[in-house]
């Protein structure tokens, strides 16, 4: 069946339990699944009964879809995202992001638990992307062009909008959150890096390190969909020779986290 084809019929199954536009939607990262409670949950549906959709394999992923209000707004959350080292095909990693523009989303608010790479960032810090870099993960748009889903050549200057970021900085100095702005390097995982690949990355210009992100923001971008991003640092990488990295301790520093940028995202929301 034709992605667009594809698109449409997963829009319309989740209208008929779904009526209300979202005007936002959020992808929760590793450990930040709890942001949830935050939301006045409407619907909830599964991933597994929405057609098309692929399922969430990773710890610390809910798996669903969560219809609600945040701020007054309506909005649509993804509590689980889905990533190219779980063995998925491109364009099941971007499709939901398509399906939440199909149904009406104007913003896209991502969020990741990702690797700090500035020394001058620590474990529980909270990075707005600003820009990224990504050479080592696959470009969701190599293929043939949906025409009536974007561009061939789409614009990448302004990948995370500017106005927003401004926004996320009025934020945070409203609630008296300090943030980072940095660029997200993506990698595809699921190895966590070497020393020498951290060295690299910092060289390059690398600010953070993870595993997702980047193509959604692409096929967003594709779409014409605006997207803020943040990153919430759960560790330092391994420059000392007796550390290391495991995922518990990243779901653990992203959950530790999570209230700082519950309250980012809600006032974002709400001035947006």
């Amino acid at each position: 069946m034709p992605v667009i084809a594809q698109i449409k019929e997963t829009v319309e199954f989740i209208r008929k339990l779904v009526p209300q536009k979202p005007l936002v939607g959020v992808i929760l990262g590793s450990g930040l699944g709890n942001f949830s409670r935050e939301i006045e949950v409407e619907v909830e549906i599964p991933y597994q009964e929405i057609p098309h959709f692929p399922i969430s394999t990773v710890k610390g992923h809910q798996g669903k879809l969560i219809f609600g209000r945040m701020s007054g707004k309506p909005i649509v959350a993804m509590a689980g995202r889905f990533h190219f080292y779980e063995g998925y095909d491109v364009s099941a990693i971007i499709f939901p992001i398509r399906v939440m523009k199909f149904l009406g989303i104007e913003l896209l608010m991502i969020s990741n638990a990702a690797g700090g790479v500035n020394p001058s960032f620590e474990v529980g810090d909270l990075m707005i992307i600003r820009d990224h870099i990504s050479f080592a993960t696959p470009n969701p748009l190599v293929g043939k062009n949906e025409d009536e889903l974007g561009p061939r050549f789409p614009d990448m200057s302004e990948p995370y909008r500017k106005s927003i970021i401004k926004l996320a900085r009025q934020v945070a100095k409203e609630e008296n959150i300090p943030v980072h702005e940095g660029v997200y390097f993506a990698v595809t995982g699921p190895t966590f890096e070497t020393r020498a690949e951290y060295q690299m990355i910092q060289h390059m210009g690398g600010d953070a390190v993870g595993m997702s992100t980047v193509q959604e923001c692409i096929i967003a971008n594709h779409m014409g969909l605006p997207v803020f991003a943040m990153s919430v640092i759960t560790d330092m990488g391994i420059r000392e020779e007796d550390n290391v990295i495991t995922h518990e301790e990243v779901l653990e520093a992203a959950k530790a986290a999570e209230p700082k940028l519950t309250a980012l995202f809600k006032g974002i929301i709400a001035k947006a």
